[in-house]
């Protein structure tokens, strides 16, 4: 009976640490945001900020402001402080995503929306990607391409693509020369 005690505590001990699960704790789960930055048109190696800008997104219609996240508060100036970035929040149920960036944004006395606004279309391919147990899938964006609505006063001269895949946040993505 003595030798009968050990045995049976071994095989329990087994048996519960065995059937336990061990914790996942997600820390690289996020699905990436699209890098821009802001360059100057006749040197365009230098950043350029951007006065009083205003970022919507049109298909949401929403106003992409005050959040950390993206980089940028709304109607800022991107050169502000020493970042010369922003961050965009693309869809993951769609193939494109539309966004009016206002430069010198403000209202006028009815409420109306002023300054420049230029229209882009991002259109992208999603593809999941598995990350872990604990994070699960995120969304990688592949084969991106923007697209300025061309008017008579584009305050955007010129866009380049530097990544074409989005997999992370740490680089820029997209230069916007003006």
């Amino acid at each position: 009976m003595k030798k009968i005690y050990p045995i049976l505590s071994i095989l329990f001990l087994v048996a519960y640490t065995s059937s336990c699960e061990r914790d996942d704790i997600c820390v690289d789960g996020d699905t990436p945001l699209l890098v821009i930055g802001f360059f100057d048109i006749d040197d365009t190696t230098t950043v350029k900020s951007v006065s009083s800008i205003r970022i919507r997104a049109t298909d949401i219609d929403s106003v992409l402001s005050d959040n950390e996240s993206f980089g940028f508060s709304d109607r800022g100036n991107t050169g502000s402080s020493p970042q010369d970035s922003i961050l965009i929040p693309l869809r993951t149920d769609e193939i494109n995503t539309s966004f009016t960036f206002i430069t010198d944004s403000a209202d006028d006395d009815a409420g109306l929306e002023t300054g420049n606004i230029d229209t882009l279309t991002i259109s992208y391919t999603t593809r999941e990607n598995f990350i872990s147990r604990g994070c699960g899938f995120v969304i990688n964006y592949d084969t991106l391409d923007v697209q300025l609505t061309l008017g008579s006063e584009n305050w955007i001269q010129d866009i380049s693509i530097q990544q074409q895949t989005i997999e992370n946040s740490n680089n820029v993505h997209v230069k916007i020369f003006h």
